[in-house]
C-alpha cells in the first residue's frame, strides 16, 4: 500500500500526517495540511484551484490566496518526497501517489472486503484492520473548514459503522467475553446508541452476565426518557424479553474459531542473584495499574534488563491476559537492531494470530497488534532499545496494557510525546552492591573478607555487571582470597568474563558506536578531567568549542548514560566509565592534544578561580596571570555571591585540579590556582585541604625557580599552620616568605606577611610584638597606597591595643580601620572590625553596644561565609549576653557557635562545650 513505490501514506484518520519509510513526516501550518487533506479525499481525481481555495480560505480570502496555494503545494511536494506527488493539471492539482496511498482508501478497501467475505473469522480479521486505521476523531487538527468538517463526520460515522461491524462480527465467533470492554467504551461514547447497546446487552447475556445485560437496557431506556421523551425500540425491548426468559436463540454460538491459544509468557529467565533496587521496584509497582510506557534507563551494565525482568516475573500474575517480551538489540554488536516489524510478526504470533491474517504493510501490522491487545491486560517488555522510532510500533496504546521499555539512551521523545514514566538507573548503593557479591559468593565468604568485598565493589565502581564478571572469577577460584582478587582489579582487562556481552570493554563500546564523531571526542577528553564532575563552561574550555557548542554533545553522552547530570548543569561518570574514556583519550589522542586539553582546562580553572578571588577580595588579588589559550572560556564571575557559589561548586575540582597541574608539567598554574583559593579555603574552614595545596604550590614553584610563587606558598602555608596551632612552622613559612618578597622587591607581599607574622604573635599571646609586627605592616601598606590593606591592619593595631588594655586606642583604630573598608565596600574586613569594636566595648563595660557591633559583624560573616569567623563572635556575643545576665540569649550564640564548630572539626568546641556545661551546671544552683 506505499505511495507510487515511494513508501509514503497520508493519514486522515486523526491528525494529519505524511508517513514515509523512516517515520512520520511533520505537517507545518494549518492550511498546508488543509490543502493535503483536500487533495487526499480526492486522491488521483484533479482539484481544481478555485475549489482548493474555497476550502483552505472560504470567505476569508486574502489578495495572494493563489500564490500562497502554488508555495503550500511546492512545501507538500517536499514533505511527501516526491517532485511528481502532486501534479499541476489543469484546472488544478492532483495527488498522484497510486492505489490506497492514504489510510482512508485502505480502510474503505478492509471494509468492502469484509462485507464480501462469508467467513466469519475473515471478517474480524479485515475489520480489525480497518478500525485500527483510526488514531483519534478525523481530520483533528483542520478545523475551521466547513467542507473538511463535514468530511471529519463522515469518516468518524464510517468508523462507527466499522465498529458496530466488528463487534457483530466478534459477536458471531463467540469473542463476547473479549468484546465487553470495547463495547462499554463505546457506549460511553454514543450513550443513544440502540445497536451498540444491543450488541453490549448480548455480549453480557453471553457471558453469563444477565443481570448487567439488562441494567444496560434499563438506563439506556432512562437516558432516552429523560433526553428525547422516547422509549427503546421494539427490537431492544424484544432482547431485554429474551435475555430475562434466557431465550435459546440468543445463546452464544459454537465456537467456530480454532482453540485459543496459550496465554502469551514471553519473558526470560530472572537472575536468580538479583538484589537491591528497592526503590525502582516500588516505582514501578506504583505504575503497575496506570498502563503507558515506562522507560528504564542507564549506562551499559548497571543492569537494566535484570530489573526489568525480574519485577515482570513478579507482577506477572498482575497481566493474566500475557506477558511478551523482545530484545530489541539496539546496542548488539553482533546483530543490527530488530526491526519493528519483525517484533510484530513475533507479538501477533504469540497472541495467536494465524499468519495468514498478518498484513505485510507495517502500519496495518501495527493497527492490528492494537487492535488484537484492546481490552487485554498485558505486560510488554521491550528490551534493550536503540531510540523512540524503534520502540513507537510496539506500544500497545491500550490502558489496560504495560509497555516496559529498557534502553542505554534515556528516550526523551518517549517522555515528552507518549507521557512514557522515566525510572533512571543508576550504580548500586555500597550495601546493594555487597548484598550482591553475598548473594553469588555467599554470605560466609563476604563476612571472612569484608574489608576486600568492600574494595571489590568500589573498584567495580558498583557496576552490576563487573561485580558479576569479578564474583565469577572469585567463584571458580575459591582458593583465591578475595583481597588477592581486589589486587588484581587495576585496569580494565580484569573485567572480561569470557565473551564480548562480559567485557566491560566491550560492552561500553557499544554504547560508544552510536555517538557522533564530536560526542566520541569530548568522552575521550573528559577523562583528562581530575574533578569528580564538570561544568558546561569547563567543558567547553577542555574540549576548545564554545559552551553553546557543548551542550548538544552533553545531550548526547547523557541520553546515551555514558554522563550522568547528578546536579543541575554539573556532569560526571563512574571510575570504570573514565577508565575507558582515558584507554581511548591514549589511543586516539596524540601526547599534543592531551597536552593542549589539560592546558586548556587549567587555564579556564586558573582564570575563573581568580575572577571569583578578585570578586571576593577585590583588594588582595595581587598576582599576574598569563594569558589564557585560544579556545578558553573563562567564566564571568559578577559579584560576591557568584564568586562563592562557584567556589563552592568547583572546590573538589581545583583540589584536584592543582596536583594535576603539578604533575602535567604547569608548574606555574599548579602555585596560581592554589593561591587563588586560598581565602575560600581559610573562610570555610578547609584548613587541611588549604595545607596541602600550598605544600603542592610551594613544591612547583620550587622546580621552576619561582621566588615570588614560593613567597605566596610560603605565606599561606603560614596562615594555615597558624590555623592549625602549629605555630613553629608557621613563623618558619611566614619568614621564609617575608624574606622572598623581599627579595624580588614585592612591599604588598611584605605588607601580607608583616601583618600575618602579627597575627601569628598575638595568637601565642605575645601581644607587644603582634603590635610590632601589625605596625610595620600599615607603613608598608601606606607606602603603597593600598586603602583596603591599612583598613586591615589598622583593624588588627585597634585588637591588640585592646588586649594590651588600650581600649580608647583600639576604638579611635578599629574606627579609622571601619571607615576605610566601608570606603571599598570590603565586607569581610568591616567584619572583623565590628568584631574588634564589640570586644573593646565589652572590655569597657558597654554591653548593649558591643551586642550592638557583634550583630553587625554576624550580618557581615554570614554574607562572605567565613565560618571561623562566624562562631568566633557567637561566642563574644554569648559573653557579653552573659555580663548582661540574659543566660538565654548566651546560651543561643554558644550552641550557634559549637555547631559551627563542630562542623569544622575545630578544637575550640570543647572549649565551648565546657562553657556551656557550667552555664548550666549555675543554673541550677
Amino acid at each position: 500500500m506505499s505511495m507510487a513505490g515511494t513508501g509514503v501514506r497520508v493519514r486522515l484518520l486523526g491528525p494529519v500526517e505524511v508517513v514515509v519509510a523512516d517515520g512520520a513526516q511533520a505537517v507545518n501550518g494549518v492550511r498546508r495540511k488543509a490543502v493535503l487533506a483536500t487533495l487526499a479525499l480526492h486522491v488521483g481525481r484533479v482539484v481544481s484551484v478555485d475549489r482548493l481555495i474555497d476550502v483552505v480560505w472560504g470567505e476569508q480570502l486574502p489578495a495572494t490566496a493563489a500564490n500562497t496555494l502554488q508555495r503550500h503545494v511546492s512545501y507538500l511536494r517536499g514533505v511527501l518526497g516526491e517532485p511528481g506527488s502532486i501534479v499541476a493539471r489543469q484546472p488544478g492539482y492532483v495527488l498522484n501517489t497510486g492505489p490506497e496511498s492514504t489510510d482512508v482508501q485502505a480502510a474503505e478497501r478492509l471494509l468492502e472486503l469484509a462485507r464480501r467475505s462469508s467467513d466469519r473469522n475473515e471478517q474480524v480479521a479485515h475489520l480489525t484492520a480497518a478500525v485500527a486505521l483510526w488514531r483519534g476523531p478525523p481530520l483533528a487538527d483542520v478545523a475551521g473548514s466547513a467542507w473538511l468538517e463535514e468530511q471529519a463526520e463522515h469518516l468518524a460515522r464510517l468508523r462507527l459503522e466499522a465498529e458496530r461491524a466488528l463487534a457483530e462480527a466478534r459477536l458471531s465467533v463467540g469473542e463476547h467475553a473479549r468484546l465487553v470492554p470495547g463495547l462499554e467504551r463505546l457506549v460511553r461514547q454514543h450513550p443513544l446508541d440502540e445497536h451498540l447497546h444491543a450488541q453490549l446487552m448480548l455480549a453480557l447475556y453471553r457471558d453469563g452476565r444477565q443481570g448487567e445485560a439488562v441494567a444496560t437496557y434499563r438506563r439506556l431506556r432512562d437516558t432516552l426518557r429523560e433526553s428525547l421523551g422516547i422509549d427503546p425500540s421494539p427490537r431492544l425491548r424484544d432482547l431485554e424479553c429474551a435475555i430475562l426468559r434466557q431465550d435459546t436463540a440468543i445463546a452464544a454460538p459454537a465456537p467456530v474459531a480454532a482453540a485459543q491459544p496459550p496465554v502469551a509468557a514471553q519473558l526470560p529467565p530472572p537472575v536468580p542473584t538479583f538484589t537491591g533496587r528497592d526503590a525502582e521496584l516500588a516505582a514501578l509497582d506504583a505504575l503497575v495499574d496506570r498502563g503507558g510506557a515506562v522507560v528504564v534507563s542507564g549506562t551499559a551494565g548497571v543492569g537494566k534488563t535484570a530489573l526489568a525482568v525480574h519485577w515482570a516475573h513478579r507482577a506477572a500474575e498482575r497481566f493474566p491476559d500475557g506477558q511478551l517480551y523482545v530484545n530489541l538489540r539496539g546496542f548488539d554488536p553482533a546483530a543490527t537492531p530488530t526491526d519493528p516489524a519483525r517484533a510484530l510478526h513475533g507479538f501477533l504470533e504469540a497472541l495467536g494470530v494465524p499468519v495468514s491474517r498478518m498484513p505485510s504493510d507495517r502500519d496495518l501490522m501495527v493497527s492490528l497488534y492494537r487492535t488484537t491487545v484492546a481490552g487485554k491486560r498485558l505486560l510488554v517488555v521491550l528490551d534493550n532499545a536503540r531510540d523512540a522510532e524503534q520502540v513507537r510500533p510496539l506500544l500497545p496504546g491500550s490502558p489496560d496494557c504495560l509497555a516496559i521499555v529498557t534502553s542505554r539512551d534515556q528516550l526523551l521523545p518517549l517522555v515528552v510525546t507518549e507521557s512514557a514514566q522515566p525510572v533512571p538507573l543508576d550504580l548500586l548503593s555500597p550495601g546493594e552492591a555487597r548484598d550482591m557479591l553475598a548473594r553469588r559468593l555467599g554470605a560466609r565468604q563476604i563476612d571472612a573478607e569484608p574489608g576486600a568485598a568492600d574494595e571489590i565493589a568500589e573498584r567495580c565502581a558498583r557496576l552490576p555487571i563487573a561485580l558479576a564478571i569479578v564474583a565469577a572469577r572469585a567463584a571458580t577460584n575459591r582458593h583465591f582470597s578475595l583481597a588477592a582478587v581486589a589486587g588484581e582489579l587495576g585496569d580494565l582487562g580484569a573485567f572480561h568474563g569470557g565473551d564480548e556481552a562480559t567485557d566491560v570493554r566491550a560492552v561500553f563500546s557499544w554504547s560508544c558506536r552510536t555517538l557522533s564523531p564530536p560526542a566520541v571526542r569530548l568522552f575521550r577528553l573528559l577523562s583528562l578531567h581530575p574533578g569528580p564532575d564538570v561544568s558546561v563552561p569547563a567543558v567547553a574550555s577542555l574540549a576548545g568549542i564554545t559552551p553553546q557548542g557543548s551542550g548538544p554533545l552533553l545531550t548526547e553522552l547523557t541520553r546515551a548514560n555514558l554522563l550522568t547530570e547528578h546536579t543541575y548543569g554539573r556532569y560526571a561518570f563512574h571510575d570504570l566509565l573514565r577508565a575507558y574514556a582515558a584507554r581511548l583519550a591514549d589511543e586516539a589522542e596524540a601526547p599534543a592534544e592531551r597536552s593542549a586539553a589539560v592546558h586548556r582546562l587549567l587555564d579556564h580553572c586558573l582564570h575563573t578561580a581568580h575572577a571569583a578571588d578578585l570578586a571576593l577580595h577585590p583588594h588582595f588579588s595581587d598576582i599576574s596571570l598569563p594569558p589564557p589559550r585560544a579556545g578558553v572560556t573563562p567564566e564571568r564571575v559578577k559579584n560576591k555571591l557568584a564568586a562563592t557559589a562557584w567556589f563552592t561548586a568547583e572546590v573538589p575540582v581545583l583540589l584536584a585540579a592543582v596536583p594535576l597541574a603539578a604533575r602535567a608539567g604547569f608548574e606555574g598554574h599548579a602555585w596560581r590556582l592554589a593561591w587563588t583559593m586560598a581565602g575560600f579555603l581559610h573562610r570555610q574552614g578547609h584548613w587541611q585541604d588549604w595545607l596541602g595545596t600550598q605544600r603542592i604550590a610551594l613544591a612547583a614553584a620550587s622546580r621552576i625557580g619561582d621566588q615570588t610563587g614560593q613567597g605566596h606558598a610560603h605565606r599561606s602555608l603560614g596562615l594555615a599552620c597558624s590555623r592549625l596551632r602549629r605555630y613553629d612552622e608557621a613563623d618558619d613559612h611566614l619568614r621564609r616568605a617575608l624574606d622572598l618578597f623581599t627579595d624580588v622587591g614585592d612591599d604588598a607581599g611584605r605588607a601580607h606577611t608583616c601583618l600575618n607574622l602579627g597575627q601569628l604573635a598575638e595568637r601565642q599571646g605575645q601581644h607587644h610584638q603582634a603590635l610590632d609586627h601589625s605596625r610595620r605592616a600599615l607603613t608598608l601598606f601606606r607606602r603603597a597606597g593600598n586603602e583596603a590593606g591599612q583598613g586591615y591592619t589598622l583593624n588588627a593595631v585597634g585588637w591588640q591595643e585592646g588586649l594590651l588594655g588600650n581600649y580608647g586606642r583600639a576604638l579611635e583604630s578599629c574606627g579609622e580601620a571601619l571607615r576605610k573598608l566601608q570606603e571599598v565596600d570590603d565586607v569581610q574586613g568591616q567584619a572583623d572590625t565590628w568584631d574588634s569594636l564589640g570586644h573593646a566595648h565589652h572590655q569597657l563595660g558597654d554591653d548593649r553596644r558591643a551586642i550592638a557591633c557583634y550583630e553587625h559583624a554576624l550580618d557581615l560573616f554570614t554574607q562572605v561565609k567565613d565560618r571561623y569567623a562566624e562562631a568566633s563572635t557567637y561566642v563574644n556575643l554569648g559573653v557579653s549576653h552573659r555580663a548582661l545576665a540574659d543566660f538565654g540569649a548566651t546560651r543561643v550564640a554558644w550552641r550557634r557557635a559549637l555547631s559551627i564548630l563542630d562542623e569544622l572539626g575545630d578544637a575550640d568546641a570543647d572549649a565551648i562545650r565546657a562553657d556551656l556545661a557550667q552555664l548550666d551546671a549555675s543554673r541550677l544552683h
